[in-house]
């Protein structure tokens, strides 16, 4: 009976011991994790975020919840008078609704939400069209199917500006100047097989760089532009014909669209717009007075420079979220502003300016060149993932600065931070060795 007390009270000890150890390693995992969700659900709206902050462990960042917009979807009176198919586009209805979630989509709007609201339009008049037979829709009908999507993605929870916040009306839905609307002139115009060759599948790194896919929309929008004009030879490109490739482009898109499943046309598409996204600053960059005043010339009080940046840096901060690659060109485009205002020093440096402190948030979030959707979870809301966790100086360009590109082999890409799930396993690593500990202990007590 002795025995059996004994034994007891030592594996209740053991346990004791493994759940103290356990809070021990796992505690300060768990607490900081919660810290920054607290931090991000009060920062969301309305960002006051230091350049200098410390650096904050790498998980998605999670919108407020409950989300009502998400839990009480209501139902959206139509204008019956839109004959698109949007059951067809179910799915990338819902995607785009997430992306652009009505807090998040303004601050999301150049990196996913945009990108995402265009690919999702150019889908649902592609797969339309299989029973139309028509690639574009008329002004008239435009204006009621443009209502009708915008209903339907505010009622699943998107926001209900997109019109002005991704500067998308009902005419980017019509042919605009492009003289083919017709799926059957179009393909025999067009070499539809070429087409598909080079476009069904994209990988979203390579096609920026060997631009494949982009090459063959040109060139099939290049030829759906020349018809019917006399000089089909192309040899000089005047506004006029450039304002037509431009909108015949979009019919090449919806007819690609149209020959893929709505999943397969989505990654193209967003594939192809990362392209386009990477290669800017997006950012409005406010005047700089007071920063040339402290910081020009002979920089004589180094703290009053670096108040003057650092107060600068927390206006871009309230603009938008950046993947990396724009995060790179927006401290190049920066710097090179600074250089021309006569401020030669570099002042990243000087002052701890570091590329995370370009992207809107408390916790620096850069997003990936190619930028993930973002997802809706019933218990943690909405979510995306950063690319950065640690410090990464902002880069001070040189004369011969190239903009960033992942195609530019002397661009450095910032270094993959160190996801959550490792940290996990870490955790999860040192409790097998405190457990085997904890079980020697017990072994060797009863013998």
């Amino acid at each position: 009976m002795g025995q059996r007390v004994s034994f007891t009270l030592t594996l209740q000890l053991a346990l004791f011991l493994l759940l103290c150890l356990c809070e021990s390693y796992c505690a300060p995992l768990i607490g900081t994790k919660d810290s920054v969700l607290m931090e991000i659900k009060s920062t969301a709206l309305a960002p006051d975020i230091s350049p200098s902050g410390d650096t904050q462990p790498f998980i998605p960042l999670l919108a407020p919840s409950p989300l009502t917009t998400f839990t009480n979807n209501t139902v959206p009176i139509l204008s019956g008078l839109c004959t698109l198919n949007f059951s067809a586009a179910e799915s990338v209805i819902s995607i785009t609704a997430t992306d652009c979630w009505a807090s998040f989509a303004p601050y999301l709007a150049n990196v996913v939400c945009c990108p995402q609201f265009d690919a999702a339009l150019v889908i649902i008049i592609g797969q339309s069209s299989k029973y139309s037979g028509i690639l574009a829709l008329n002004r008239t009908h435009s204006k009621h199917c443009f209502s009708d999507v915008e209903k339907i993605l505010v009622s699943q929870g998107a926001n209900d500006n997109l019109q002005n916040i991704c500067s998308f009306h009902p005419e980017n839905l019509t042919q605009a100047s492009c003289p083919v609307t017709d799926v059957d002139e179009f393909e025999r115009i067009v070499d539809s097989s070429g087409l598909l060759a080079a476009c069904g599948r994209i990988d979203p790194v390579n096609e920026c760089c060997n631009q494949v896919c982009q090459i063959a929309i040109l060139d099939a929008a290049r030829k759906i532009a020349l018809n019917g004009m006399s000089n089909t030879d192309g040899a000089s490109i005047s506004p006029d014909l450039s304002r037509r490739i431009d909108d015949c482009t979009n019919l090449v898109l919806r007819f690609l669209a149209s020959r893929l499943d709505p999943s397969s046309a989505n990654s193209v598409l967003r594939g192809l717009s990362n392209c386009n996204v990477n290669k800017v600053c997006p950012l409005v960059f406010p005047n700089m007075t007071d920063v040339v005043k402290e910081c020009g010339s002979v920089i004589s009080n180094q703290t009053s420079c670096c108040k003057s940046m650092e107060s600068y840096v927390s206006k871009l901060q309230q603009q938008s979220f950046l993947t990396n690659l724009q995060a790179l060109n927006c401290a190049a485009s920066l710097g090179m502003r600074l250089q021309k205002a006569n401020i030669s020093y570099n002042v990243y440096n000087l002052c701890h300016i570091n590329l995370k402190d370009f992207s809107l948030q408390e916790s620096g979030c850069l997003l990936p060149s190619s930028p993930s959707d973002a997802t809706y979870d019933k218990t943690s809301g909405i979510s995306f993932i950063c690319d950065l966790n640690d410090n990464i100086a902002a880069p001070w360009p040189s004369k011969s600065y190239a903009p960033a590109s992942s195609c530019n082999k002397t661009t450095k890409l910032p270094a993959l931070p160190t996801a959550t799930s490792s940290q996990s396993d870490h955790c999860t690593e040192d409790l097998m060795f405190t457990l085997l500990v904890i079980f020697s202990l017990v072994i060797t007590m009863l013998l």
